[in-house]
């Protein structure tokens, strides 16, 4: 590690199956990110949105990451971690030459370290990360590796514009000052939760979308709701009780499509549905058109590509996990 630029790079510091499961959260719980095409989940955004059970996967990585961090830069116990989040980079998402401390309000961060959850050119293609200058000057990530590196002026970096799939990366900034220390901050919003209380985040085009008429908040009061998960005319007859738990659970069984025996399905898990009512059909419409605008993203969020023989094909669980599926209040 070169003294004029701090920096380590780790292979297989994360296991496939932590890379999978940090992905499974992110994808079922991600909101809006700070940059065009980018999407996130910090800690305390899973404590917003009644999914606190889903910060247990982090802990032992962010201590893991942490101990590393206090070896290899030689800070032992000094160090708090100031931020910990999941961020998906889909097509078109880039950044250009910058420190992590290069903002006023950043300048607390000492130390950051980024961890790939998928590999480049199998999961996505450009989104090359870049050192301005030092060794190595360019990184290619596998799933599992981590670069860790100082976050001043001696690690100033980029990323090349992501040209094709979804690069997925948790990200950690780490300060030596304790009033910036995430943890304590997570606590007290635990703290703050009602047993009982539930937050659904508005969809990102609430914010965004400007000079157009925008049906996105009766969308959202609408996903409030309870759910079914329809797939052309039939519907899974489960009812969620509302869209982040559909999407947890259609998430999960993507995740782990490959392990289940999908022939073992009983067809009465399926009701279906000769001829949807009118108001049926136009709520189903008009939260597609909201909520699932761009097919192609879509199939990069969820990574099912539908074969017309996988259409086909009803009695599938996993049929109702392809990135064709509608979201619908009956």
């Amino acid at each position: 590690m070169s003294e004029e630029h701090p920096r380590l790079i780790l292979h297989n510091f994360l296991s496939p199956e932590e890379c999978k499961e940090l992905e499974f959260i992110h994808k079922s719980c991600s909101t809006v990110g700070y940059r065009p095409n980018v999407f996130s989940t910090t800690l305390s955004h899973l404590i917003a949105t009644n999914s606190p059970h889903l910060i247990i996967p982090f802990v032992s990585i962010r201590e893991r990451l942490k101990e590393k961090m206090e070896e290899t830069f030689g800070c032992e116990y000094e160090l708090f971690i100031e931020f910990t989040g999941v961020i998906s980079w889909c097509r078109g998402a880039s950044i250009g030459w910058h420190s992590d401390d290069n903002r006023p309000y950043l300048k607390q961060r000492d130390f950051a370290a980024v961890c790939y959850l998928n590999s480049y050119e199998k999961d996505f293609k450009g989104g090359i990360f870049r050192f301005q200058s030092g060794e190595p000057s360019t990184v290619s990530p596998s799933a599992g590796d981590v670069i860790m590196y100082t976050a001043d002026d001696r690690n100033i970096h980029s990323v090349d514009e992501v040209t094709d799939g979804e690069r997925l990366t948790l990200a950690l900034w780490f300060s030596r000052d304790s009033s910036h220390d995430e943890d304590s901050k997570l606590l007290s919003h635990l703290s703050q939760c009602a047993p009982h209380g539930f937050c659904l985040p508005l969809p990102a085009s609430t914010n965004i979308l400007q000079g157009e008429e925008d049906h996105s908040m009766d969308a959202s009061e609408q996903l409030m709701g309870s759910l079914q998960i329809a797939k052309g005319r039939k519907l899974l007859t489960r009812k969620f009780t509302n869209i982040l738990h559909a999407l947890q659970v259609v998430q999960f069984y993507h995740w782990k499509a490959c392990e289940l025996k999908t022939s073992n399905v009983e067809n009465d898990t399926v009701e279906e549905v000769k001829a949807m009512s009118q108001p049926q059909l136009e709520t189903i419409n008009t939260l597609k058109s909201v909520f699932l605008p761009d097919e192609d993203l879509l199939t990069t969020i969820f990574g099912y590509s539908c074969s017309n023989e996988d259409r086909k094909d009803s009695t599938r669980l996993d049929g109702y996990i392809y990135c064709d599926y509608l979201l619908g209040r009956i």
